[in-house]
């Protein structure tokens, strides 16, 4: 079970504000689901190759296939800010808003 300071200590890097009984919850449920990963590390898992996914195929794997697409102008048509581009064989670009810095 995880200490009370330990589930403050989390909540503050979490910017959470927890009354009495979620900190005793979160506690209970924290330990719990350390307990469950502490069982999962006892499964034998040698002769295992690792995976990191069950699908054997994603969908992004297919080969590449040139298809038409939607003209610049087109594609442009709805854009709240479009910006031209200077060459001609790129077609415009999407004007968005500054995200970072």
């Amino acid at each position: 079970m995880f200490s009370r300071a330990e589930v403050e200590a989390i909540a503050a890097l979490a910017n959470l504000e927890l009354d009495e009984n979620e900190i005793e919850m979160f506690a209970r449920q924290l330990g719990d689901i350390l307990a469950y990963a502490g069982e999962v590390q006892q499964v034998d898992t040698r002769g295992i190759p690792p995976t990191a996914s069950v699908l054997r195929q994603y969908p992004a794997d297919r080969p590449d296939q040139v298809r038409p697409s939607l003209p610049p102008e087109e594609a442009l048509a709805n854009a709240p800010d479009p910006a031209p581009d200077p060459t001609p064989t790129h077609g415009g670009l999407f004007r968005v808003p500054r995200v970072i810095g």
